[in-house]
């Protein structure tokens, strides 16, 4: 079992940056490949960043590539550093957890969820 917390949203002017951070408690979070997601108003939730259980492997949605950095320690934390954000970034982001790889996370449903956190670009 794997309960998450996100942290770190915001309002942000177009351009500029944010962290958000996902605390995991569990006893197999190292055995889990986390993910960030994002569903904008009237749009479907839609996969954002992947990172394995290693570290080694990340995955980035082609609309955030190069923008946004996901990493993560050793003990519970995975963050999501965001750069040169624009307003269509705004949504409410979730961090996710799955035992699939990093790529596989774009295209299945993972088994936990956070509760989300708002983000909002100002134009």
């Amino acid at each position: 079992q794997v309960q998450l917390v996100e942290s770190g949203g915001g309002l942000v002017q177009a351009g500029g940056s944010l962290r958000l951070s996902c605390a995991a408690s569990g006893r197999t979070f190292s055995s889990y490949t986390m993910g960030w997601f994002r569903q904008a108003p009237g749009k479907e939730r839609e996969f954002v960043a992947a990172i394995n259980w290693s570290g080694r492997n990340t995955y980035y949605a082609d609309s955030v590539k190069g923008r946004f950095t996901i990493s993560r320690d050793n003990f519970k934390n995975t963050d999501l550093q965001m750069s040169s954000l624009k307003p269509e970034d705004t949504a409410v982001y979730y961090c996710a957890a799955d035992r699939t790889t990093a790529q596989g996370m774009s295209v299945t449903e993972p088994d936990y969820w956070g509760q989300g956190t708002q983000v909002t670009v100002s134009s």
